[in-house]
C-alpha cells in the first residue's frame, strides 16, 4: 500500500503528527494523491496495531500525538526501498510516489533504487515481449490490446527511469559547479572601441632624438 509505506518513509525522517504527515505526503508527491484526515489516522492506527509505529510522548495541549517508527517499522521502510514495485500487485502508481519521496528523504540510495527498479522493469518487458511474439491474430483482441498496453507502459517506464537518472545527474552537476569569478576590477573594465585610441594609456613620448644626441 503506497499510503502506508509512504507514511512510514516520512516517519523515518522524524516523528510527526497526523496533520504533518498529511501535509508532507501531499507536498512531496506533488498533490497527485490527496489524503483526507480519516485516511491518515486510520493508517496510523493500523501501523500502530502492527507494531510499526508508536506514540512519541504524551499528547500536547491540543490533544495531538506525535508518532515515530519502531525498530520493526524502520526495517519495514528499509525493505520497501530495496524491493522493486511489482505492478501486477500494485495497480496504483506506487513507483512515482516512491521516487518522489526517495529524492526528498535523507539517506536514501536513490541511484540504487533506480537501478533495482530498472532491472525489474526490463525483466518484465522481456517476458511481455516473449508473450507478444507467441501471440497470433486468432487470439482474443482484448488480450492483445492489454498486452500491447503492458508493453508500452513498461517501455515508457524504462524511459522515465532514464529521465529521472539524467535529471539527478544534471542537478548534481549544477549543485557542485563553482561559479565563475570576475578577476577584472570594475575600474579597469574599460571598453575599447575599434579604431579609437586607448585613453587609459599615457601619451606616447616623442621618438625624435634629443638635441645633441647621436643621429
Amino acid at each position: 500500500m503506497s499510503i502506508r509505506q509512504g507514511m512510514l518513509a516520512l516517519l523515518a525522517e522524524q516523528p510527526m503528527y497526523g496533520a504533518q504527515l498529511r501535509a508532507q505526503f501531499e507536498r512531496r508527491t506533488g498533490g497527485t494523491w490527496p489524503l483526507n484526515v480519516g485516511q491518515v489516522y486510520t493508517t496510523l492506527a493500523r501501523l500502530e496495531r502492527d507494531g510499526l509505529v508508536e506514540g512519541a510522548g504524551a499528547a500536547d495541549a491540543d490533544g495531538r500525538i506525535q508518532y515515530r517508527l519502531t525498530a520493526e517499522g524502520d526495517e519495514e521502510v528499509r525493505r520497501w526501498w530495496r524491493t522493486p514495485v511489482d505492478r501486477a500487485d500494485h495497480p496504483r502508481d506506487e513507483l512515482a510516489i516512491k521516487l518522489a519521496l526517495a529524492v526528498t528523504v535523507p539517506g536514501v540510495d536513490v541511484p540504487g533504487v533506480l537501478q533495482t527498479q530498472r532491472t525489474q522493469t526490463l525483466r518484465g518487458l522481456q517476458d511481455l515481449t516473449r508473450l507478444k511474439q507467441r501471440a497470433s491474430a486468432q487470439d482474443d483482441l482484448a488480450w492483445l490490446l492489454v498486452l500491447d498496453n503492458l508493453v508500452f507502459a513498461a517501455e515508457a517506464e524504462v524511459r522515465w527511469l532514464d529521465h529521472v537518472e539524467a535529471s539527478l545527474l544534471r542537478r548534481a552537476r549544477t549543485a557542485s559547479a563553482v561559479p565563475a569569478v570576475d578577476l577584472v576590477h570594475p575600474a579597469d573594465d574599460v571598453r575599447l572601441d575599434a579604431g579609437a585610441p586607448d585613453r587609459t594609456e599615457q601619451p606616447a613620448r616623442s621618438r625624435r632624438p634629443a638635441r645633441g644626441g647621436a643621429r
